[in-house]
């Protein structure tokens, strides 16, 4: 969720800091980010509805 918050106008600090460095309008940066900040959205999904994901330990037997 802090990636979201980072990529996400107003605060975006990450798209502030990649304008400064390429020069590019906002809004093309915005465009470029969008789809990984759905790729974000979906994956904090998939653990909001499946905790188990995140809280699983593997344990192997070696008997």
């Amino acid at each position: 969720m802090i990636e979201c918050a980072l990529v996400t106008p107003p605060v975006g600090l990450n798209l502030f800091t990649i304008q400064a460095v390429t020069g590019s309008p906002i809004i093309d940066i915005t465009k470029g980010v969008t789809p990984f900040f759905i790729l974000i959205l979906l994956a904090v999904l998939i653990i909001y509805l499946l905790p188990e994901i995140a809280l699983f330990i593997p344990y192997h037997y070696t008997g």
